[in-house]
């Protein structure tokens, strides 16, 4: 048996180290590591509550929304603030604009390379490609000469020899699936989201002020100005032109991003056998309905446990614990405690090996990650996760929110 290290591992925000004991070609055991120490609680201490928002949203530079609404609305729980529906409005659409991004960023700049082989499709046939495209959507940019300009462009990109961030890829490895049309097709629409988010995320700069790390939230509401009358907020103008971003990229997810991940999921069927989970999903929730204190949510948060669909509970914030006992962290009470988050602690302890180190001790602490539970259960959360809770007739009658915690 074998042990493998990727460190960094770096189509993430911020740094992760995975090792690995691999036999026979399979995976037997795995072992992830934060390898970054952040303390973004240990520089809140002693700010006005009200300037937290500004200071963890910068904790990311991708994600960098979630964590600033989390602590706007952690401070307006503690001093009952009820923000006016317009701010409402506003970050739901924030939140959703950044939503939509990620997933069409995570897909093309942050994943796609594990199924895409680029240097494959320099030997593709455009007219082939282009039927392709075709067979699958009515996307405009489909034509042959359009493909052979995708297919020069990446020629004179491998020929200078400077491939920037696709270089140290796979490239011509046996498991990549796809033929080199498809592999064509795919470079294209890399190339094209790039422009895609670049447009779509204006939302940002005009709701928030920039992208990332808005500056447009307050404690019980937004800076975000709203008149008719005014060319400098937002107006019947400003809302059109908000309108036309969401439509444009409403097309470009419907009629590119969609029928791509069909095309790929297609190629790698069996592969959705591999790496399970623990079979445990948990959705806090998001998209407020109302301005009550305990508004309806769009999206219900709920708990699926043993990957029973058929039995799905109301989310308790309350269960939320977090261990330090593999992190390198200390708890006054002591390591085998589980703290909620309201009452956990930042108490920094590394003694793990000096950097760069080849091994870990994966017995001991090794990890800048605190172990998140539920009910005292690891839980998988994310976009599956919340689409799994929402499939729920229960849920979606009704549900807690966040507002709970």
């Amino acid at each position: 048996m074998s042990r493998v290290i990727v460190d960094p591992v770096t189509r993430i925000e911020g740094h992760l180290r995975i090792e690995a004991e691999v036999d026979g070609g399979a995976v037997r055991d795995a072992w992830s590591s934060s390898t970054m120490f952040r303390g973004i609680e240990l520089i809140l201490k002693g700010r006005d509550p009200r300037d937290a928002w500004a200071l963890t949203q910068r904790i990311c530079g991708v994600c960098t929304t979630v964590h600033a609404i989390a602590s706007i609305r952690a401070v307006e729980n503690a001093i009952g603030a009820a923000p006016p529906p317009n701010v409402r409005l506003l970050r739901n659409l924030i939140i959703a604009a950044q939503c939509v991004q990620d997933h069409v960023v995570h897909f093309y700049h942050l994943h796609a390379l594990d199924w895409v082989d680029i240097v494959s499709a320099l030997s593709a046939d455009p007219a082939k490609t282009s039927a392709l495209a075709q067979s699958i959507s009515d996307w405009p940019l489909s034509s042959p000469t359009y493909f052979t300009g995708v297919r020069d462009r990446i020629k004179a990109f491998v020929e200078r020899g400077q491939l920037g961030p696709l270089a140290n890829a796979y490239w011509g490895h046996p498991a990549y699936r796809l033929p080199a049309e498809a592999n064509l097709m795919a470079v294209a629409h890399y190339l094209e989201a790039l422009d895609w988010q670049r447009e779509f995320i204006k939302m940002h700069a005009v709701l928030g002020g920039k992208n990332p790390h808005l500056q447009s939230f307050l404690v019980g509401g937004m800076s975000t100005p709203i008149d008719p009358n005014s060319q400098s907020a937002i107006n019947a103008g400003t809302i059109a032109e908000l309108k036309q971003l969401v439509a444009k990229a409403r097309d470009f997810v419907v009629r590119v991003y969609i029928p791509d991940l069909l095309a790929v999921a297609a190629a790698y069927k069996d592969w959705a056998g591999h790496g399970k989970g623990v079979g445990n999903y948990l959705a806090y929730g998001e998209y407020p309905d109302d301005d009550t204190t305990a508004p309806a949510l769009f999206l219900k948060g709920g708990v699926i446990r043993g990957r029973d669909l058929s039995k799905i509970a109301p989310f308790d914030p309350g269960k939320v614990t977090e261990y330090v006992a593999h992190s390198w962290y200390d708890y006054q009470q002591g390591d085998a405690v589980a703290l909620h988050p309201s009452k956990g602690e930042t108490l920094p302890n590394y003694t793990g090996p000096a950097p760069p180190y080849e091994r870990l001790d994966t017995d001991k602490k090794h990890s800048w990650l605190k172990s998140p539970r539920y009910d005292d259960e690891p839980m998988e959360v994310g976009p599956l996760a919340r689409m799994l809770v929402r499939m729920s007739p229960a849920i979606r009658a009704s549900g807690p929110s966040w507002t709970a915690c």
